[in-house]
């Protein structure tokens, strides 16, 4: 009887670390990042991580290992690839006179969320 309870408790936990593995979107490269024009286009979630588009208007999301200072008031950045021409999990993102912030995971993504949409209408103004 003990067998089969350790039996079955194995059994779960393994189904449940695969369907966990299997729900985690699978990481992605962004090609050619060392060319001047392979970022189209980028915008910061914040501190915690970064919509990227591609040349070929292809979105990315990079979720960073830390908080990175300063990226949600940066006017331009800078991509490290480690020695290769693709941007992945393991670059990091380089914000010009605060340091640089390693990439946890890059996956592909949809776009960023409007900020126009999203932001609260502006409060009566006082008389």
């Amino acid at each position: 009887m003990k067998t089969l309870r350790i039996t079955l408790l194995a059994s779960m936990l393994a189904a449940g670390c695969a369907s966990a593995l299997a729900e985690e979107p699978p990481q992605a490269s962004i090609p050619f990042v060392n060319q001047s024009q392979s970022i189209h286009e980028w915008q910061a979630d914040g501190t915690a991580g970064l919509w990227i588009q591609d040349a070929r208007k292809q979105w990315y999301y990079a979720r960073l290992q830390t908080t990175c200072i300063g990226l949600d008031f940066a006017v331009r950045l800078g991509f490290e690839t480690r020695g290769t021409n693709s941007l992945d999990r393991f670059g990091t993102i380089v914000v010009p006179r605060e340091g640089s912030c390693a990439i946890a995971s890059l996956t592909r993504s949809g776009p960023p969320p409007d900020a126009k949409k999203n932001r609260k209408a502006d409060p009566p103004a006082a008389r």
